[in-house]
């Protein structure tokens, strides 16, 4: 690294050249990189359980004895609103300073959020005392989204980027599956008290989020954030003891040559218009692609998920304790989607992977709406309808997340994040829970219809989108996909 002693007007440091980027692309898998996963990717896990143990348990708040007197509309509509609100709104707090202080802090304050709004729900005795943390909770999550998505994809090398983001995106629904199964747990009251059993599952999700925050101090800040921020020689520093220790884990064998420098004006912040500008302006294309594939699965994902369990119970008499062996099915379907195609994003491509994914998926679900009409389905083979439909959605969905994390420049990454997500969120996540509550638990066959219908068309609406205007970002380094703000034209 290499520092040349003019300063840039407006820019607050000096001009460097470095290889960071290139050397971090470069190295091969190792223990390192998958205590990064570890300590950033399982929050999702978290996210999964929060999410799925509320729609589970809704019933049980209302009954008679919940210790809160709460009814289920008011669960997975009202409470589930104000979480994703709570999240849009921390996704783009949170999203601002993490570009402004780096990530490290950010994921580690925004963690911290999330546990105590966790726990302080699980003391709930009144309405308002729940809404209030479950907004809070929503808070740090999405606040989580933009540090942790920003994070993972400057640190991981360039060749596996596409499939460990859809992975760790993916994790979401191993959260699913335990919050389905421990809410059949929960809801046992020979086990559980009815006031009691609800208020432990939130208890857990405390207890995992303690474990993450312990292995979450050991991941380093961002190399990248690092040189640009005028910290260049920490970001060399870091990056070196990473190779060291990679070289050891090898025994001793050198690692591949680093591809090229950069050479960047150092800053300390970039504005808010400057970000807008960037997005807005110099970006049209990959901004109309981005909301595009966050509204497009987050329609879908609401129009199974919020109403699966009134779908079952009013439709087909499953018992309201039995719903959740349903959705374990449903959240296998969605983890394995991505861990199978994830390879497949950094092979074949992103743009026919993620057009392909967002495409079927729609198809498939036009398809399962077609027989639910007819009356051809039973609450098992509904079950399986839903889940190959996700199995190529939730691959599509975590893609969404890994377009707007590597499209814009390094300067609005977790902006550019944290924008995509609250506004894909809102649109489909506080419209949705409302839309779609009141849809599928009518008791009308006509109207659980509609509500898969436009999932599934917004869903294929923006796979044409993809087919168009996505980018081709496999195997390319971050500094390549979108050049810094801060890079340097080379003369001549």
């Amino acid at each position: 690294m290499s520092p040349e002693p003019p300063k840039q007007p407006g820019t607050g440091g000096a001009t460097i050249t470095t290889a960071v980027p290139a050397r971090l692309d470069r190295l091969p898998w190792s223990r390192w990189h998958w205590m990064v996963v570890i300590g950033l990717g399982t929050v999702w896990i978290l996210d999964g359980l929060e999410v799925t143990v509320v729609g589970n348990i809704a019933g049980r708040l209302s009954e008679p004895g919940s210790g809160l007197p709460i009814s289920s509309a008011q669960v997975t509509g009202t409470a589930a609103a104000l979480y994703v609100a709570g999240a849009c709104v921390g996704a783009l707090f949170f999203g601002w300073l993490t570009d402004r202080f780096g990530r490290k802090k950010l994921f580690l304050v925004t963690l911290a959020v999330y546990l105590a709004a966790t726990a302080l729900t699980a003391f709930s005795l009144s309405v308002w005392w729940f809404f209030v943390f479950r907004f809070f909770t929503g808070f740090g999550i999405g606040g989580e989204y933009a540090a942790i998505n920003s994070a993972i994809d400057e640190l991981i090398p360039s060749k596996f980027r596409g499939r460990v983001d859809l992975i760790i995106n993916g994790s979401f629904w191993l959260g699913a599956i335990g919050g389905s199964l421990l809410s059949i747990v929960a809801l046992d009251t020979d086990l559980f008290a009815k006031n009691i059993g609800w208020r432990l599952t939130f208890a857990l999700g405390v207890v995992l989020g303690l474990v993450i925050l312990l292995v979450r101090r050991n991941v380093p800040e961002s190399p990248r954030w690092l040189f640009i921020h005028g910290r260049g020689e920490e970001a060399d520093a870091l990056v070196t003891g990473v190779e060291d220790k990679i070289r050891t884990e090898r025994g001793g064998a050198s690692l591949p040559p680093p591809a090229g420098e950069i050479t960047i004006h150092q800053r300390k912040s970039t504005g808010f218009l400057e970000i807008a500008r960037t997005v807005f302006r110099s970006y049209p294309r990959r901004t109309t692609l981005g909301l595009s594939l966050f509204i497009g699965q987050a329609f879908l994902y609401n129009a199974i998920t919020f109403g699966f369990g009134a779908i079952l119970t009013t439709f087909y008499d499953v018992p309201t304790g039995s719903t959740g062996y349903y959705f374990a099915v449903i959240a296998a379907g969605n983890f394995i989607g991505p861990l199978l195609l994830g390879k497949l994003f950094d092979t074949l491509g992103r743009r026919i992977m993620i057009s392909s994914t967002y495409l079927l998926s729609g198809v498939l679900l036009f398809g399962t709406a077609w027989l639910f009409g007819r009356g051809s389905l039973t609450a098992t083979t509904l079950t399986a309808c839903w889940s190959v439909v996700l199995f190529f959605a939730s691959a599509g969905a975590s893609s969404a997340y890994l377009t707007v994390s590597e499209i814009f420049p390094m300067e609005t990454r977790a902006m550019a994040i944290a924008f995509f997500y609250a506004v894909g969120t809102a649109a489909g996540g506080i419209s949705g829970p409302l839309i779609f509550a009141d849809l599928t638990k009518s008791g009308q066959v006509a109207d659980t219809v509609l509500a898969f219908q436009i999932g599934a068309g917004l869903m294929c609406a923006a796979g044409l989108v993809a087919v168009a205007f996505a980018v081709r970002a496999e195997g390319r380094s971050l500094e390549d996909v979108a050049r810094p703000l801060s890079a340097v034209t080379p003369s001549g």
